[in-house]
């Protein structure tokens, strides 16, 4: 299940047209599946205003929207684009086509960035250099993340700290303890400022001198749990809050489990320190493993019902921790990200598959959009890309995207 004894098991609100994750399945399903990365393929960042007026349409979802966005040249021209042109994209029917023509809400989008302005809050979108890269190459990953507080100019290696919300005394002592080492060594932590754990990983990584970012179930300007309002101030001067969801968002219950995504597809690798079988940190291992995270279990005491959901990792296959080094041997080839080899093409590549193969990168591009560069027919690059694939040199992905590998 993973390599050397590890494991990889990490107004209207926008998140009323998000999906819910189930927390129902069992948290240490692998997804054999191809990694599904599904980029921008946008040429220019969109106009705030119009990406938030996209997310306000009902039941389109970031994804869609990254899809869509891949065909058109702008946000703008998504939301005028008339009815017969988006009907002929893949996956939009008309009744779907009909609420992207009259669903969109650009008060609601206006309210917001006045909002932004008046409790000092920042939005980053996925087109941004500061967005987190490991993020970014996650299957599912928000379009928009409000924040208060500071980025870093280039993004630290990350580790999710997660666990129960009610921590015995050993459950907080070993939280402190290999926080506290892990932040010696230049990681940050990363947990959802919740209460027990997880509010114990922020208050060391502060103690510590370390920078921490906690990912919000609720709008960015929201402190919840209230007994944190401190906690959210310091985060802010260490690190930053974020949140994908709209400013003023309440905290509902729905909410956590889709947040905790962004947890474990900002790290490195996932930490449980005692946690339920069926507890939301199960949920964040249940990302992790889909993103393909490394996943650490704290053990403890074999008649503590907090310790049952750390044991069942372990029992498929985690990396049990004793000690920071056991975190540290796992991921330390991932701390120093190493240069992008550059590969070679092909020498007998004709001159079409050439200009084909100059079009496509690391950011997934959608067959229209290839169509509309090219000015070929799409059976002509399917065709070609096929070609190129069984060669080795692209990849495609779900709703006709396409990579260079």
């Amino acid at each position: 299940m993973g390599k050397k004894g590890g494991c990889k098991v990490g107004s209207r609100p926008y998140p009323t047209h998000l999906p819910i994750h189930p927390s129902t399945h069992s948290p240490l399903r692998i997804d054999h599946s191809p990694l599904t990365i599904i980029l921008m393929s946008a040429p220019i960042k969109p106009n705030l205003e119009d990406l938030l007026t996209l997310l306000t349409i009902p039941q389109i979802g970031p994804g869609r929207i990254r899809r869509l966005l891949a065909v058109f040249d702008s946000a703008a021209a998504l939301l005028a684009a008339p009815l017969r042109r988006l009907i002929q994209i893949d996956g939009i029917d008309l009744k779907l086509a009909a609420r992207i023509r009259k669903g969109a809400d650009r008060e609601t989008a206006a309210e917001q960035l006045r909002l932004m302005k008046i409790r000092g809050i920042r939005c980053l979108t996925i087109w941004d250099d500061a967005y987190p890269a490991l993020l970014k190459k996650t299957a599912d990953p928000p379009l928009v993340l409000f924040y208060k507080g500071e980025l870093p100019a280039a993004w630290p290696p990350c580790l999710g700290v997660v666990g129960t919300r009610m921590p015995s005394p050993y459950g907080r002592a070993m939280t402190e303890q290999l926080v506290a080492r892990l932040t010696e060594r230049g990681l940050a932590i990363v947990s959802g400022m919740a209460r027990g754990i997880d509010t114990v990983a922020h208050h060391t990584t502060l103690r510590e001198g370390g920078l921490t970012y906690a990912v919000l179930g609720c709008g960015a300007d929201y402190i919840y749990p209230r007994e944190n309002r401190e906690l959210y101030r310091r985060i802010q001067q260490q690190g930053a809050v974020l949140s994908e969801y709209f400013i003023g968002t309440q905290p509902d219950a729905p909410n956590f489990p889709r947040r905790n995504r962004i947890i474990s597809g900002m790290s490195l690798g996932v930490l449980v320190v005692e946690a339920g079988v069926k507890s939301g940190a199960m949920i964040t291992v249940n990302y992790a493993l889909e993103q393909n995270r490394e996943v650490f279990a704290v053990p403890g005491s074999i008649s503590s019902p907090k310790s049952s959901g750390p044991h069942r990792l372990i029992q498929q296959g985690a990396k049990l921790v004793a000690s920071v080094e056991d975190i540290l041997e796992e991921i330390s080839v991932r701390l120093i990200p190493a240069a992008p080899a550059v590969k070679k093409l092909p020498p007998d590549l004709s001159g079409p598959e050439k200009i084909l193969l100059e079009q496509l990168g690391e950011d997934p591009r959608h067959i229209d959009r290839l169509v509309y560069e090219l000015q070929e027919s799409p059976a002509v690059l399917l065709a070609r890309l096929l070609h190129l694939e069984l060669r080795g040199l692209v990849r495609q992905l779900p709703g006709k995207m396409f990579i260079r590998t």
